[in-house]
């Protein structure tokens, strides 16, 4: 969260300082899942959804991992194609064979959506607080906890 926190201090965010305070205050005060979960609740209750979207923008993914200049190459490669064809050229270069966490990806044209079936234990223990229901349309989580056979799946309208 320490890098959210970064990019929630660029004036361009327009993060009033007060709230900021508030922000800094839970990541010094509580470690990493804590925080994490109190990060979130707080993004959810003080941010207006503009903001958040516009914050996830800047930092929306898991970041690290190695994969994320490949990811963002082929982003900027196929920009140009129709969605239907950017997924499917997606799925085929990175989910292929569905083992990692993200599952598979349905787009809807008829409700204009995006459902990607997930099974990551941190975007789990977000959704449990109900923090990422403020982003989404909708979650169908499993009763039994997340893992590979039952994964959440999230629905995402698609914006343009």
């Amino acid at each position: 969260m320490k890098t959210m926190l970064s990019i929630m201090k660029k004036r361009k965010n327009g993060i009033p300082e007060d709230v900021l305070s508030i922000f800094e205050s839970i990541v010094q005060t509580y470690g990493r899942n804590e925080c994490d979960n109190r990060f979130m609740e707080a993004m959810g209750e003080l941010l207006t959804e503009e903001q958040r979207f516009k914050l996830w923008e800047q930092n929306g993914a898991c970041q690290g991992t190695g994969h994320d200049k490949v990811r963002k190459a082929f982003s900027f490669e196929h920009a140009d194609k129709p969605l239907p064809l950017r997924l499917e050229l997606y799925l085929n270069t990175f989910i292929k064979d569905y083992t990692g966490k993200t599952r598979n990806i349905l787009l809807n044209e008829e409700n204009n959506t995006i459902a990607i079936t997930f099974a990551c234990d941190e975007c789990y223990r977000h959704t449990l607080k109900g923090n990422l229901q403020r982003l989404l349309s909708s979650i169908d989580i499993p009763q039994l906890g997340v893992s590979k056979d039952s994964p959440c799946i999230y629905t995402f309208d698609i914006v343009e």
